[in-house]
This record gives C-alpha cells, sequence and structure tokens, in this order.
C-alpha cells in the first residue's frame, strides 16, 4: 500500500481507538484497579482468594481488550483483502503487456478505492466496538 494511504489509515484507526481508550476503556481500566485494590484489602481471605479476586476484576478489561483486538483484527484482514485483489488486477494489466506507469497508476487508483471504502467503515465499526464494550458486565 502506498505509504500516503497507510498514513491515512493509521490515522484514522489511531485516533478510533484513542477516543474508545478515552471514552471508555480508561473508565473500566480505574473500574479493574479500585477492585483490585479492594481485593488486596481484604485480610481475612486466602492468597488463592485474593487472587481469584483480582482475577475476576480483570475479566472485564481482558474481553475488552480481546474485543478491540479482534475488530481491528478483521479490519485489517479485509483491507489487505482488498489491497491484494489491486496487486492481483495490477499483475494481470502487466502480464497483458502493459506498461510500468499504467499499472502504477491502477495500483494506486484501486489502492486509493480500498482506503477510502475502509476508512467509510470505521463510525460503524467504532460504534459496534462502543455497543459490545457498554454490554460487559462490570
Amino acid at each position: 500500500m502506498a505509504e500516503a494511504q497507510q498514513a491515512r489509515v493509521q490515522k484514522a484507526v489511531e485516533d478510533m481507538v484513542q477516543s474508545l481508550e478515552r471514552d471508555h476503556i480508561r473508565k473500566m481500566q480505574g473500574r479493574m484497579f479500585r477492585c483490585s485494590a479492594d481485593c488486596c484489602e481484604r485480610t481475612a481471605g486466602s492468597m488463592s482468594l485474593v487472587h481469584q479476586c483480582i482475577d475476576q476484576c480483570h475479566a472485564p478489561m481482558a474481553k475488552a481488550q480481546g474485543l478491540v483486538t479482534n475488530e481491528l483484527e478483521q479490519f485489517q484482514d479485509r483491507l489487505t483483502r482488498c489491497t491484494m485483489h489491486c496487486n492481483d488486477k495490477a499483475k494481470d494489466l502487466f502480464d497483458t503487456g502493459a506498461k510500468e506507469p499504467a499499472v502504477r497508476a491502477l495500483m494506486e487508483k484501486c489502492v486509493g478505492s480500498c482506503v477510502d471504502d475502509h476508512l467509510h467503515l470505521l463510525p460503524s465499526m467504532t460504534r459496534r466496538i462502543k455497543d459490545s464494550l457498554a454490554s460487559i458486565p462490570q
């Protein structure tokens, strides 16, 4: 993928992740740490019970991280498939005897289209992630 196109995707995804982290993940982290601290304050339980308590505190955060990671991996896979299709089209054009400038132009246009299409998917992906994060029991 062309560097400028890659930078566009990376910036948009980073902005989305930062927004999710700021508006949702930090609150979950705060709850997780306060819950873990409460577990450690318990003097009556065994070390094993304290560790179980802490594990339970960390479970929602682990689920949230897995959810975000899964969505980002699916997004990346789709974008990769799209750019691989562009590579195939460029190779086919090159194999027909087209000159490098024409192949390069096709590739840039195709990859640009992939990026545009996938950037349009980010708002719905963000909503889906937010809804999923909100549904994780605390």
